[in-house]
């Protein structure tokens, strides 16, 4: 299940973070994003304890396309829930989180590399 409408109904590197938001393909989003194959998403969570399994439904949905999620969880790298863990280690996603920054450069060197990856990112100030 993905959100209804993508925000960028592609691939894109990120351009810059900061400010409450992003910048990619010539657009800029204020709040969180969801970057996965199907396209780059206005995410709802703010902070790490929005972040439950169904806020990443649409990833996890994403299975077959999917092998990694860079979880970007604002200044500083936090661990999520346990249940979110389990629920990416059940449909077989690598789940890794950092800080919103590593997770926007680690995104675009996998993203350049072909690689089947999506991000998950925290916005920051």
């Amino acid at each position: 299940m993905t959100p209804a409408t993508p925000r960028y109904p592609g691939r894109a590197p990120i351009d810059a973070y900061g400010n409450g938001g992003f910048r990619f393909a010539q657009m800029s989003h204020r709040g969180s994003i969801l970057c996965l194959p199907s396209g780059v998403y206005a995410w709802p969570p703010s902070s790490l304890d929005q972040i439950e399994p169904a806020a990443l439904a649409p990833a996890l949905a994403e299975k077959d396309a999917l092998g990694l999620l860079l979880l970007g969880t604002g200044l500083r790298q936090q661990l999520p829930d346990t249940a979110v863990r389990l629920a990416f280690g059940a449909v077989g996603i690598a789940l890794e989180t950092m800080d919103t920054g590593a997770a926007c450069r680690t995104y675009n060197v996998l993203l350049a590399e072909g690689r089947p990856v999506g991000a998950a990112r925290l916005a920051v100030d």
